[in-house]
């Protein structure tokens, strides 16, 4: 291969590679040593590794029931992209995780499913809106 088209081949990955840390840098994780938000890359996170603001929306669901976007919390999570165990339709249940700063709902979700509206039986959070999820273990705690 000559010179020229090695060249041509090195700044193509080099520009893809930048991309990529663009795009991660985007959505809060750190694309050189994987770290970002619980949820990115775990199978499980504590409430204390997730966001302070994860923790209100657990504290709504288990009690009060006041949400930052009613119109939306509490509502039908289809696991359309099957990142969780597979389980009949109404299962799941999805709360916004509000992000400082957006005038959005961001991506950070709770998602639970079973049990009662305020006692679920399992909890998920996503941090990269349903890519990836992280089983919150102590949510009851």
């Amino acid at each position: 291969m000559s010179t020229r088209n090695n060249k041509l081949t090195g700044g193509l990955a080099g520009a893809a590679g930048a991309a990529v840390i663009l795009v991660a840098g985007y959505f809060g994780l750190d694309a050189v040593t994987g770290d970002g938000d619980p949820g990115a890359t775990g199978d499980t996170c504590s409430v204390a590794s997730l966001p302070g603001q994860a923790d209100e929306v657990i504290d709504s669901i288990l009690g009060d029931g006041d949400f930052d976007h009613p119109d939306h919390d509490g509502k039908h999570f289809g696991n359309y992209e099957g990142r969780l165990p597979d389980e009949p339709g109404s299962y799941y249940r999805e709360y916004t995780v509000s992000t400082p700063g957006l005038d959005h709902r961001g991506a950070r979700r709770i998602v639970v499913g079973g049990g009662t509206d305020t006692n679920p039986d399992v909890w998920y959070y996503t941090a990269d809106h349903y890519e990836s999820f992280c089983s919150i273990p102590d949510a009851e705690d």
